[in-house]
């Protein structure tokens, strides 16, 4: 436990982002996982609209997003 006043309040920042975080993180994913299963041009644009904002908000590396994106729109293709 922290014993310096500005950790303290460091933990609780730290506290409210990873909440936050890993709520946008699951609304990301749960994106993706609805894009996969019905690709229409609407879930696939709002996927790769939430995988575009996950890479500005840095939760997940810009390669990754780029590499989701390029499968979704490889499946949508096939399609």
């Amino acid at each position: 436990m922290p014993i310096i006043k500005s950790a303290k309040k460091k933990m609780r920042s730290d506290k409210r982002k990873r909440a936050r975080n890993l709520q946008f993180r699951g609304v990301v994913k749960t994106a993706v996982k609805i894009a996969k299963r019905e690709l229409t041009p609407d879930n696939l644009k709002a996927a790769q609209k939430m995988l575009d904002k996950a890479v500005t908000a840095r939760l997940i590396h810009k390669n990754k997003a780029a590499r989701l994106k390029s499968r979704l729109a490889k499946k949508a293709k096939t399609a």
